[in-house]
């Protein structure tokens, strides 16, 4: 397994294109709302990349082995979806909660970054869902630090995931991240403490658990993208992207709109 270590120009390049990255859900958010179709959304999305911020949208026509080219410059995934759900004409309604997927590419780098949406008055079982797996991503977020090991982030974010009731996606996973949109290593969302890779300063990956309210197997859809669960239970999902510094950890992808980091956190 190869993992690059980023030098400080390549931080530099990061960090730019993750806040990138996090503007554009800012942008967006005053857009989301019922009435609106996904397909406006990823309109909107992309001219902001391209006129405004001068980016690439790394999602339109990426191509990994296997798969057909995406045909969208962002990713919806709305109520049972869980990932890659593709932008289209069918309006939002009020209840629906969607996850919405940015990756930018600037100067050569990849930002990447989503979060969940409510649209309208959504239910209760739906907000909780959000509101636990933001904090399953923080408290994963909050394991890293030199010396500390993928596994311990995993353990975290399944630890608190489960207890509240939920299960976690296991075929997908957070990722490196840098000049490559996909690079080593695997960031998986369950495991082990202690296990896995090291982590190491100026590694940068992304941290994006994907929590199920039911179980937690799941299916593709037709189009070879979109992933559902398979009992049609409520899915959610959150996304930062983190550098590893020489004394635990920066998220990259905060801009002015990102929700409040939780107090545990802070505090």
């Amino acid at each position: 397994m190869t993992i690059t270590i980023k030098d400080a120009a390549g931080i530099a390049g990061m960090r730019i294109a993750c806040k990138l990255a996090s503007e554009v859900l800012d942008y967006l958010t005053p857009f989301i709302k019922p009435g609106v179709t996904t397909n406006e959304i990823d309109r909107l999305a992309h001219d902001y990349m391209t006129q405004v911020q001068g980016c690439i949208p790394a999602p339109l026509n990426y191509q990994p082995p296997g798969y057909s080219p995406y045909p969208k410059s962002i990713c919806t995934s709305i109520n049972h979806q869980i990932c890659h759900g593709i932008p289209n004409d069918k309006p939002l309604k009020k209840g629906d909660s969607m996850n919405v997927d940015i990756t930018v590419i600037k100067d050569g780098w990849h930002g990447d970054t989503s979060r969940m949406f409510q649209i309208g008055e959504t239910s209760i079982a739906s907000k909780r869902l959000s509101a636990i797996t933001y904090e399953a991503m923080w408290r994963g977020i909050a394991q890293v630090k030199p010396g500390a090991h993928l596994g311990d982030i995993g353990h975290a974010i399944q630890k608190f995931a489960e207890a509240s009731g939920f299960s976690v996606v296991r075929e997908f996973c957070g990722h490196g991240i840098g000049s490559v949109f996909h690079e080593e290593p695997q960031v998986l969302h369950y495991g082990r403490p202690g296990t896995l890779e090291e982590i190491k300063p100026g590694m940068i990956f992304t941290i994006e658990p994907m929590i199920n309210a039911g179980k937690r197997d799941i299916k593709e859809m037709g189009d070879g993208w979109t992933i559902v669960t398979k009992d049609h239970s409520l899915s959610a999902q959150w996304e930062h992207t983190v550098l590893v510094t020489d004394t635990g950890y920066e998220v990259l992808t905060l801009s002015a709109g990102s929700p409040p980091t939780p107090a545990f956190i802070t505090g």
